[in-house]
């Protein structure tokens, strides 16, 4: 495998760990107040949806975002009201989200569309363009580091840079700010923050609205960004995925960020089968290759990859003593 194909790899590992990352991170706030988010799913699906038919329809991929975000939000905000305020139980909640937005995106697509629960291709406008980064083609010819530059760290959109800008600012603000440690806390002992006077309602709602933008921007790119326009279940169990990286990240921002790229790695592996054959000289089946991410995930969620504590309060509701 010589240089030019290894930063194919990489340019591509980048593009698809980008909805990873910002699902992950959504259940990493999510989690970390409490309450268990199965329905990454559904909130990256159903804003996939909407993020491309309004981006079809008023033809402005920001009018896509916003109600990629929207829509997300308020399926966070079923889920929250659900396990949150009514103390039901989390799991059943989010899989039952999942279930609604796969349902809902296909027989709404229909319905606008009709071309089989999917949407019409989006034009230029209607797509986050790539971005060149500054001295990205002065730099090209430098041996080495030029490449690298030019065609693995320049060229994406701008929810790409968004994604990973995203790891520090998760960083900061779990580790260095008082909604951050009282988020933290209220994964961990919610009857103590409750004893402070701090709303556990409060920050799980705030938890889960946080997650929803994330989501909101997760399914935006796959649908604007990733691909030109939606098409029936293309989230693909990227949110099971991503809870699956979450928990080899044992629930901390930075290594979330690896767990994604590992993910985004042999997603990249399985749509270059050649070189993957090329390294290892023997012919690999393609269907293997597809099925490395899932495997992976299978793996670390039978508990394989070390031990992982997940916060001690996750997926019981709190109920206040009277």
């Amino acid at each position: 495998m010589d240089y030019a194909f290894l930063l194919q790899v990489l340019d591509s590992t980048i593009r698809l760990s980008t909805p990873l990352l910002l699902a992950c991170l959504a259940g990493l706030f999510s989690e970390r107040s409490g309450i268990i988010d199965i329905g990454l799913e559904g909130k990256m699906l159903i804003a996939a949806f909407f993020s491309a038919a309004i981006a079809y329809s008023t033809g402005s991929v920001w009018m896509g975002l916003l109600a990629g975000i929207v829509s997300a939000m308020l399926l966070s905000a079923v889920h929250g009201l659900a396990s949150i305020t009514f103390h039901g139980n989390q799991l059943i909640s989010g899989v039952a989200l999942n279930f609604l937005a796969s349902g809902l995106t296909v027989l709404i697509a229909q319905d606008w569309f009709g071309q089989g629960g999917r949407t019409p291709a989006l034009l230029s406008g209607g797509r986050f363009s790539e971005l060149t980064l500054p001295l990205a083609e002065t730099l090209r010819p430098v041996p080495i580091l030029g490449p690298l530059y030019a065609e693995v760290i320049s060229g994406h959109s701008i929810l790409v840079y968004v994604a990973f800008a995203m790891v520090p600012l998760t960083w900061w603000i779990l580790y260095r700010t008082r909604f951050g440690l009282r988020l933290r806390a209220v994964g961990e002992a919610p009857e103590a923050v409750d004893t402070a006077g701090v709303s556990v309602a409060g920050l799980r709602y705030a938890a889960i609205a946080i997650a929803g933008v994330l989501c909101g921007l997760a399914g935006a790119y796959l649908a604007t960004g990733l691909q030109a326009g939606f098409v029936r279940e293309m989230s693909a169990g990227r949110g099971y995925i991503a809870l699956a990286a979450l928990i080899f990240a044992k629930w901390r921002p930075w290594y979330a960020l690896y767990a994604c790229l590992l993910f985004g790695f042999l997603q990249a592996l399985s749509l270059r089968p050649d070189i993957v054959e090329a390294v290892l000289t023997v012919s690999v089946p393609v269907q293997l290759l597809d099925a490395l991410p899932y495997i992976l995930t299978v793996i670390i969620l039978a508990g394989f990859i070390g031990k992982a504590i997940p916060p001690r309060a996750g997926g019981d509701p709190y109920i206040k003593e009277r």
